[in-house]
Protein backbone atom coordinates (compact mmCIF):
# COMPACT_ATOMS: atom_id res chain seq x y z
CA UNK A 1 0.00 0.00 0.00
CA UNK A 2 2.83 2.36 0.93
CA UNK A 3 3.98 3.17 -2.59
CA UNK A 4 0.56 3.89 -4.10
CA UNK A 5 -0.48 5.86 -1.04
CA UNK A 6 2.61 8.08 -1.37
CA UNK A 7 1.87 8.61 -5.06
CA UNK A 8 -1.73 9.62 -4.40
CA UNK A 9 -0.52 12.09 -1.77
CA UNK A 10 1.85 13.74 -4.22
CA UNK A 11 -0.95 14.14 -6.78
CA UNK A 12 -3.37 15.65 -4.25
CA UNK A 13 -0.92 18.25 -2.96
CA UNK A 14 0.68 19.29 -6.26
CA UNK A 15 -1.42 22.47 -6.33
CA UNK A 16 0.13 23.72 -3.08
CA UNK A 17 3.58 22.19 -3.48
CA UNK A 18 6.17 24.40 -1.77
CA UNK A 19 8.79 24.11 0.95
CA UNK A 20 6.52 25.55 3.64
CA UNK A 21 3.49 23.41 2.64
CA UNK A 22 5.67 20.27 2.69
CA UNK A 23 6.85 21.32 6.16
CA UNK A 24 3.23 21.65 7.40
CA UNK A 25 2.42 18.25 5.85
CA UNK A 26 5.42 16.60 7.54
CA UNK A 27 4.25 18.01 10.87
CA UNK A 28 0.78 16.61 10.19
CA UNK A 29 2.11 13.17 9.19
CA UNK A 30 4.19 12.94 12.34
CA UNK A 31 1.19 13.88 14.52
CA UNK A 32 -1.19 11.57 12.61
CA UNK A 33 1.25 8.67 13.09
CA UNK A 34 1.57 9.47 16.80
CA UNK A 35 -2.21 9.22 17.35
CA UNK A 36 -2.76 6.39 14.81
CA UNK A 37 -5.18 8.46 12.73
CA UNK A 38 -7.04 6.05 10.41
CA UNK A 39 -6.08 6.21 6.72
CA UNK A 40 -9.69 6.98 5.78
CA UNK A 41 -9.46 10.26 7.71
CA UNK A 42 -5.87 11.29 6.97
CA UNK A 43 -6.08 13.02 3.61
CA UNK A 44 -9.52 14.48 4.40
CA UNK A 45 -8.10 16.11 7.52
CA UNK A 46 -4.78 17.08 5.99
CA UNK A 47 -5.51 18.81 2.68
CA UNK A 48 -7.29 22.14 2.26
CA UNK A 49 -10.99 21.99 1.45
CA UNK A 50 -10.79 24.59 -1.32
CA UNK A 51 -8.93 27.61 -2.63
CA UNK A 52 -9.55 30.65 -4.76
CA UNK A 53 -6.96 32.45 -6.91
CA UNK A 54 -7.91 35.92 -8.14
CA UNK A 55 -6.53 38.60 -10.48
CA UNK A 56 -6.72 42.07 -8.96
CA UNK A 57 -6.41 44.91 -11.48
CA UNK A 58 -6.14 48.34 -9.83
CA UNK A 59 -5.73 51.82 -11.29
CA UNK A 60 -2.53 53.46 -10.06
CA UNK A 61 -2.21 57.12 -9.13
CA UNK A 62 -0.45 57.83 -12.45
CA UNK A 63 -3.40 56.39 -14.44
CA UNK A 64 -1.72 53.07 -15.30
CA UNK A 65 -3.24 49.70 -14.37
CA UNK A 66 -1.38 46.98 -12.47
CA UNK A 67 -2.73 43.44 -12.03
CA UNK A 68 -1.88 41.76 -8.71
CA UNK A 69 -2.50 38.11 -7.84
CA UNK A 70 -4.31 37.05 -4.67
CA UNK A 71 -5.40 33.84 -2.93
CA UNK A 72 -7.74 32.57 -0.25
CA UNK A 73 -7.42 29.00 1.05
CA UNK A 74 -10.09 27.45 3.29
CA UNK A 75 -8.53 24.43 4.93
CA UNK A 76 -11.36 23.12 7.06
CA UNK A 77 -15.06 24.01 7.28
CA UNK A 78 -16.13 21.01 9.37
CA UNK A 79 -15.90 22.71 12.77
CA UNK A 80 -17.44 26.09 11.90
CA UNK A 81 -16.76 29.01 9.57
CA UNK A 82 -13.11 29.26 8.60
CA UNK A 83 -10.91 31.96 10.13
CA UNK A 84 -7.57 33.44 9.19
CA UNK A 85 -5.55 36.48 8.25
CA UNK A 86 -4.78 38.13 4.92
CA UNK A 87 -1.16 39.01 4.20
CA UNK A 88 0.08 41.57 1.69
CA UNK A 89 3.67 40.54 0.96
CA UNK A 90 5.84 40.29 -2.14
CA UNK A 91 6.82 36.67 -1.42
CA UNK A 92 3.30 35.26 -0.92
CA UNK A 93 2.71 31.91 -2.65
CA UNK A 94 -0.35 29.65 -2.80
CA UNK A 95 1.64 26.95 -0.96
CA UNK A 96 2.50 29.34 1.87
CA UNK A 97 -1.13 30.43 2.20
CA UNK A 98 -2.23 26.76 2.25
CA UNK A 99 0.30 25.89 4.99
CA UNK A 100 -0.83 28.86 7.09
CA UNK A 101 -4.47 27.79 6.66
CA UNK A 102 -3.55 24.31 7.97
CA UNK A 103 -1.87 25.77 11.04
CA UNK A 104 -4.94 27.94 11.64
CA UNK A 105 -7.13 24.81 11.69
CA UNK A 106 -5.00 23.15 14.36
CA UNK A 107 -4.71 26.40 16.34
CA UNK A 108 -8.46 27.12 16.42
CA UNK A 109 -9.14 23.51 17.34
CA UNK A 110 -6.44 23.44 20.04
CA UNK A 111 -7.80 26.51 21.85
CA UNK A 112 -11.41 25.35 21.52
CA UNK A 113 -12.80 27.85 18.99
CA UNK A 114 -15.74 26.88 16.72
CA UNK A 115 -13.71 27.69 13.61
CA UNK A 116 -11.87 25.99 10.80
CA UNK A 117 -8.62 27.41 9.41
CA UNK A 118 -8.21 29.73 6.44
CA UNK A 119 -5.63 32.18 5.12
CA UNK A 120 -5.38 34.75 2.37
CA UNK A 121 -2.62 36.61 0.61
CA UNK A 122 -1.83 39.08 -2.15
CA UNK A 123 1.57 39.21 -3.89
CA UNK A 124 2.46 42.86 -3.31
CA UNK A 125 4.87 45.04 -1.38
CA UNK A 126 2.37 47.34 0.39
CA UNK A 127 5.12 49.89 1.06
CA UNK A 128 5.29 50.52 -2.69
CA UNK A 129 1.61 51.54 -2.91
CA UNK A 130 0.12 54.91 -2.02
CA UNK A 131 -2.76 54.92 0.53
CA UNK A 132 -5.24 55.30 -2.35
CA UNK A 133 -3.73 52.38 -4.28
CA UNK A 134 -3.72 50.26 -1.12
CA UNK A 135 -7.42 51.00 -0.62
CA UNK A 136 -8.17 50.03 -4.23
CA UNK A 137 -6.29 46.73 -3.77
CA UNK A 138 -7.99 45.88 -0.45
CA UNK A 139 -11.44 46.63 -1.84
CA UNK A 140 -10.80 44.73 -5.08
CA UNK A 141 -9.57 41.68 -3.14
CA UNK A 142 -12.70 41.65 -0.97
CA UNK A 143 -14.92 42.21 -4.02
CA UNK A 144 -13.49 39.01 -5.55
CA UNK A 145 -14.10 37.13 -2.28
CA UNK A 146 -17.71 38.25 -1.73
CA UNK A 147 -19.27 34.86 -2.52
CA UNK A 148 -16.52 33.03 -0.68
CA UNK A 149 -16.52 34.78 2.73
CA UNK A 150 -19.11 35.86 5.31
CA UNK A 151 -19.81 35.82 9.06
CA UNK A 152 -20.91 32.17 8.91
CA UNK A 153 -18.58 31.11 6.09
CA UNK A 154 -15.06 32.58 6.34
CA UNK A 155 -13.87 35.54 8.40
CA UNK A 156 -10.63 37.29 7.31
CA UNK A 157 -8.37 39.27 9.67
CA UNK A 158 -5.11 41.26 9.49
CA UNK A 159 -1.75 39.56 9.02
CA UNK A 160 1.65 40.62 7.63
CA UNK A 161 1.35 43.86 5.67
CA UNK A 162 -2.32 44.45 6.56
CA UNK A 163 -3.93 46.35 9.42
CA UNK A 164 -7.21 47.60 10.86
CA UNK A 165 -7.63 50.23 8.13
CA UNK A 166 -7.42 47.53 5.44
CA UNK A 167 -9.98 45.48 7.38
CA UNK A 168 -12.25 48.56 7.49
CA UNK A 169 -12.11 48.89 3.69
CA UNK A 170 -12.80 45.18 3.27
CA UNK A 171 -15.75 45.28 5.67
CA UNK A 172 -17.18 48.33 3.89
CA UNK A 173 -16.82 46.64 0.48
CA UNK A 174 -18.62 43.50 1.67
CA UNK A 175 -21.33 45.52 3.45
CA UNK A 176 -21.95 47.64 0.32
CA UNK A 177 -22.37 44.45 -1.69
CA UNK A 178 -24.88 42.76 0.68
CA UNK A 179 -26.75 46.01 1.31
CA UNK A 180 -26.31 46.35 5.09
CA UNK A 181 -23.43 46.81 7.50
CA UNK A 182 -21.88 43.44 8.36
CA UNK A 183 -19.10 44.02 10.90
CA UNK A 184 -18.72 40.26 11.62
CA UNK A 185 -17.34 39.56 8.12
CA UNK A 186 -13.81 40.51 9.24
CA UNK A 187 -12.04 40.91 12.57
CA UNK A 188 -9.19 43.22 13.56
CA UNK A 189 -11.31 46.28 12.62
CA UNK A 190 -11.06 49.79 14.11
CA UNK A 191 -13.05 50.15 17.35
CA UNK A 192 -15.39 52.66 15.64
CA UNK A 193 -16.51 49.96 13.17
CA UNK A 194 -17.11 47.16 15.66
CA UNK A 195 -13.54 46.20 16.50
CA UNK A 196 -12.85 44.68 19.90
CA UNK A 197 -11.00 46.31 22.75
CA UNK A 198 -7.69 44.49 23.17
CA UNK A 199 -7.64 42.98 19.65
CA UNK A 200 -4.63 44.93 18.34
CA UNK A 201 -2.39 43.85 21.23
CA UNK A 202 -3.94 40.38 21.70
CA UNK A 203 -1.34 38.25 19.88
CA UNK A 204 1.65 40.00 21.50
CA UNK A 205 0.03 40.07 24.95
CA UNK A 206 -0.79 36.35 24.61
CA UNK A 207 2.83 35.57 23.68
CA UNK A 208 4.08 37.54 26.72
CA UNK A 209 1.57 35.87 29.05
CA UNK A 210 2.64 32.37 27.97
CA UNK A 211 6.33 33.31 28.21
CA UNK A 212 5.77 34.37 31.80
CA UNK A 213 3.85 31.16 32.61
CA UNK A 214 6.59 28.94 31.15
CA UNK A 215 9.33 30.90 32.93
CA UNK A 216 7.40 30.32 36.18
CA UNK A 217 7.34 26.59 35.40
CA UNK A 218 11.14 26.74 35.01
CA UNK A 219 11.48 28.77 38.27
CA UNK A 220 13.01 31.64 36.30
CA UNK A 221 11.83 35.09 37.50
CA UNK A 222 10.69 37.23 34.57
CA UNK A 223 12.38 40.26 36.17
CA UNK A 224 15.75 38.63 35.46
CA UNK A 225 14.87 37.49 31.92
CA UNK A 226 16.47 38.92 28.79
CA UNK A 227 14.46 38.83 25.57
CA UNK A 228 15.44 39.00 21.87
CA UNK A 229 12.59 39.63 19.43
CA UNK A 230 12.96 39.06 15.69
CA UNK A 231 10.28 41.13 13.98
CA UNK A 232 8.99 44.42 15.36
CA UNK A 233 5.60 44.65 13.65
CA UNK A 234 2.29 44.46 15.47
CA UNK A 235 3.01 41.14 17.20
CA UNK A 236 6.69 41.72 18.05
CA UNK A 237 6.07 45.29 19.18
CA UNK A 238 3.14 44.42 21.45
CA UNK A 239 5.01 41.39 22.86
CA UNK A 240 7.99 43.66 23.61
CA UNK A 241 5.75 46.19 25.40
CA UNK A 242 3.96 43.51 27.43
CA UNK A 243 7.19 41.71 28.42
CA UNK A 244 8.79 45.01 29.44
CA UNK A 245 5.77 45.85 31.61
CA UNK A 246 6.18 42.42 33.29
CA UNK A 247 9.77 43.33 34.19
CA UNK A 248 11.73 41.53 31.45
CA UNK A 249 14.62 43.26 29.67
CA UNK A 250 14.29 43.42 25.89
CA UNK A 251 17.90 43.39 24.60
CA UNK A 252 17.32 42.99 20.85
CA UNK A 253 14.66 43.84 18.26
CA UNK A 254 14.61 43.77 14.46
CA UNK A 255 12.69 44.37 11.25
CA UNK A 256 13.47 43.74 7.58
CA UNK A 257 16.09 46.54 7.58
CA UNK A 258 18.22 44.81 10.25
CA UNK A 259 18.48 44.19 13.99
CA UNK A 260 19.49 46.23 17.04
CA UNK A 261 21.15 45.06 20.26
CA UNK A 262 21.66 46.72 23.63
CA UNK A 263 22.74 44.49 26.54
CA UNK A 264 21.45 47.07 29.04
CA UNK A 265 17.97 46.92 27.51
CA UNK A 266 16.16 48.78 24.74
CA UNK A 267 13.59 51.49 25.48
CA UNK A 268 10.67 49.74 23.73
CA UNK A 269 8.28 52.69 23.87
CA UNK A 270 10.92 54.93 22.32
CA UNK A 271 11.61 52.33 19.61
CA UNK A 272 7.89 52.00 18.80
CA UNK A 273 7.53 55.80 18.59
CA UNK A 274 10.57 55.92 16.29
CA UNK A 275 9.09 53.24 13.99
CA UNK A 276 5.79 55.10 13.84
CA UNK A 277 7.67 58.22 12.76
CA UNK A 278 10.38 56.72 10.51
CA UNK A 279 8.56 53.61 9.26
CA UNK A 280 11.55 51.34 9.98
CA UNK A 281 13.98 50.59 12.84
CA UNK A 282 17.04 51.50 10.76
CA UNK A 283 19.10 54.30 12.39
CA UNK A 284 17.27 54.10 15.75
CA UNK A 285 19.92 55.34 18.16
CA UNK A 286 19.00 53.38 21.29
CA UNK A 287 21.03 50.27 20.38
CA UNK A 288 23.85 48.94 18.16
CA UNK A 289 23.16 47.42 14.72
CA UNK A 290 23.55 43.65 14.27
CA UNK A 291 22.13 41.29 11.61
CA UNK A 292 18.84 39.40 11.91
CA UNK A 293 20.89 36.17 11.85
CA UNK A 294 23.02 37.35 14.79
CA UNK A 295 19.90 38.25 16.76
CA UNK A 296 18.65 34.66 16.56
CA UNK A 297 21.92 33.38 18.07
CA UNK A 298 22.21 35.89 20.93
CA UNK A 299 22.55 34.63 24.47
CA UNK A 300 19.19 35.40 26.08
CA UNK A 301 16.52 33.86 28.30
CA UNK A 302 13.76 34.11 25.70
CA UNK A 303 13.98 34.21 21.90
CA UNK A 304 10.82 35.38 20.13
CA UNK A 305 10.72 34.88 16.34
CA UNK A 306 7.84 37.20 15.39
CA UNK A 307 8.34 37.63 11.63
CA UNK A 308 8.26 35.11 8.78
CA UNK A 309 8.29 31.30 8.75
CA UNK A 310 11.36 29.02 8.55
CA UNK A 311 13.92 31.37 10.18
CA UNK A 312 15.20 28.69 12.56
CA UNK A 313 16.64 25.91 10.41
CA UNK A 314 19.23 23.13 10.44
CA UNK A 315 22.09 25.60 9.96
CA UNK A 316 21.41 27.73 13.04
CA UNK A 317 19.35 25.53 15.42
CA UNK A 318 22.47 24.13 17.10
CA UNK A 319 23.71 27.68 17.79
CA UNK A 320 20.65 29.05 19.59
CA UNK A 321 21.52 30.23 23.11
CA UNK A 322 18.07 30.87 24.58
CA UNK A 323 16.28 28.97 27.35
CA UNK A 324 12.78 29.47 25.91
CA UNK A 325 11.84 29.71 22.23
CA UNK A 326 8.46 31.47 21.98
CA UNK A 327 7.08 31.11 18.44
CA UNK A 328 5.13 34.32 17.88
CA UNK A 329 5.37 33.83 14.09
CA UNK A 330 3.71 30.96 12.23
CA UNK A 331 6.05 28.09 11.31
CA UNK A 332 9.34 29.78 12.29
CA UNK A 333 11.09 26.45 13.01
CA UNK A 334 11.72 23.89 10.25
CA UNK A 335 11.26 20.14 10.76
CA UNK A 336 15.04 19.64 10.71
CA UNK A 337 15.57 22.38 13.31
CA UNK A 338 12.87 20.79 15.48
CA UNK A 339 14.80 17.52 15.54
CA UNK A 340 18.02 19.36 16.50
CA UNK A 341 16.27 21.27 19.32
CA UNK A 342 14.64 18.07 20.60
CA UNK A 343 18.01 16.28 20.63
CA UNK A 344 19.56 19.22 22.51
CA UNK A 345 16.84 19.12 25.17
CA UNK A 346 17.92 22.41 26.77
CA UNK A 347 15.41 24.76 25.09
CA UNK A 348 11.71 24.89 25.97
CA UNK A 349 9.74 25.48 22.77
CA UNK A 350 6.33 27.19 23.01
CA UNK A 351 4.95 26.08 19.61
CA UNK A 352 3.26 28.58 17.30
CA UNK A 353 -0.20 26.98 17.42
CA UNK A 354 -0.26 27.70 21.16
CA UNK A 355 2.10 30.67 21.47
CA UNK A 356 0.44 33.08 19.05
CA UNK A 357 -3.16 31.93 19.52
CA UNK A 358 -4.09 35.09 21.47
CA UNK A 359 -4.84 36.86 18.18
CA UNK A 360 -7.43 34.39 16.94
CA UNK A 361 -8.95 34.03 20.43
CA UNK A 362 -9.65 37.77 20.61
CA UNK A 363 -10.75 37.74 16.95
CA UNK A 364 -13.33 35.19 18.09
CA UNK A 365 -14.37 37.56 20.89
CA UNK A 366 -14.70 40.38 18.32
CA UNK A 367 -16.88 38.18 16.10
CA UNK A 368 -19.09 37.24 19.07
CA UNK A 369 -19.49 40.90 20.05
CA UNK A 370 -20.41 41.80 16.44
CA UNK A 371 -23.03 39.03 16.24
CA UNK A 372 -24.56 40.10 19.58
CA UNK A 373 -24.09 43.87 19.03
CA UNK A 374 -22.92 43.91 22.65
CA UNK A 375 -19.40 45.03 23.48
CA UNK A 376 -17.01 44.25 26.33
CA UNK A 377 -14.38 46.45 27.94
CA UNK A 378 -10.66 45.73 27.60
CA UNK A 379 -10.31 44.21 31.06
CA UNK A 380 -13.06 41.68 30.30
CA UNK A 381 -11.50 40.79 26.93
CA UNK A 382 -8.01 40.22 28.38
CA UNK A 383 -9.37 38.28 31.39
CA UNK A 384 -11.27 35.93 29.06
CA UNK A 385 -8.13 35.61 26.91
CA UNK A 386 -5.96 34.43 29.81
CA UNK A 387 -8.61 31.85 30.83
CA UNK A 388 -8.52 30.32 27.33
CA UNK A 389 -4.71 30.44 27.11
CA UNK A 390 -4.41 28.71 30.51
CA UNK A 391 -6.84 25.99 29.42
CA UNK A 392 -4.93 25.38 26.16
CA UNK A 393 -1.54 25.37 27.93
CA UNK A 394 -2.80 22.88 30.54
CA UNK A 395 -4.18 20.58 27.80
CA UNK A 396 -0.86 20.68 25.90
CA UNK A 397 1.20 19.96 29.04
CA UNK A 398 -1.10 17.06 29.98
CA UNK A 399 -0.83 15.57 26.45
CA UNK A 400 2.95 16.04 26.54
CA UNK A 401 3.32 14.18 29.86
CA UNK A 402 0.79 11.46 29.07
CA UNK A 403 2.35 10.40 25.76
CA UNK A 404 5.92 11.65 26.33
CA UNK A 405 5.54 13.87 23.25
CA UNK A 406 7.46 17.03 22.43
CA UNK A 407 5.40 20.13 23.19
CA UNK A 408 4.85 20.79 19.46
CA UNK A 409 3.66 17.23 18.88
CA UNK A 410 1.36 17.49 21.91
CA UNK A 411 -0.20 20.72 20.59
CA UNK A 412 -0.55 19.45 17.02
CA UNK A 413 -2.05 16.10 18.01
CA UNK A 414 -4.70 17.84 20.16
CA UNK A 415 -5.65 20.19 17.33
CA UNK A 416 -5.63 17.51 14.63
CA UNK A 417 -7.59 14.99 16.75
CA UNK A 418 -10.46 17.43 17.22
CA UNK A 419 -10.69 18.31 13.52
CA UNK A 420 -10.50 14.62 12.51
CA UNK A 421 -13.19 13.70 15.03
CA UNK A 422 -15.52 16.39 13.65
CA UNK A 423 -14.98 15.10 10.09
CA UNK A 424 -15.52 11.51 11.18
CA UNK A 425 -18.71 12.31 13.12
CA UNK A 426 -20.14 14.35 10.24
CA UNK A 427 -19.37 11.55 7.79
CA UNK A 428 -18.83 11.78 4.04
CA UNK A 429 -21.55 13.42 1.97
CA UNK A 430 -22.53 10.75 -0.59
Amino acid sequence: MGHNFAMSKAVVSSLYDSEVFRMACRQFDQAADAINLPDTLRDRTKYPRRCLAVSLPIRRDDGSVTVFEGYRVQHNLSTGPSKGGVRFHEKVTLGEVAALSMWMSWKCSLVGLPYGGAKGGVIVNPRELSPTELEHLARRYMQELVGFVGPQLDIPAPDLGTNEQIMAWMMDTYSSHVGHITPAVVTGKPIALGGSQGRREATGVGVAYLVRKYLEDLSLPIEKATVAIQGFGNVGGEAALALTSMGARVVAISDYTGALYNAAGIDVKKALAYVQYAGVLKDFDGADPITNEELLELECTVLVPAALERVIHQDNAARLKCRVLAEAANGPTTNEADRILEARGDIEVIPDVLCNSGGVIVSYFEWLQNLQSYYWDKGEVLAKLTVMLDRAKDAVEYQKRKFKFSRRLAALTLGIERVAEAKQKRGLFP
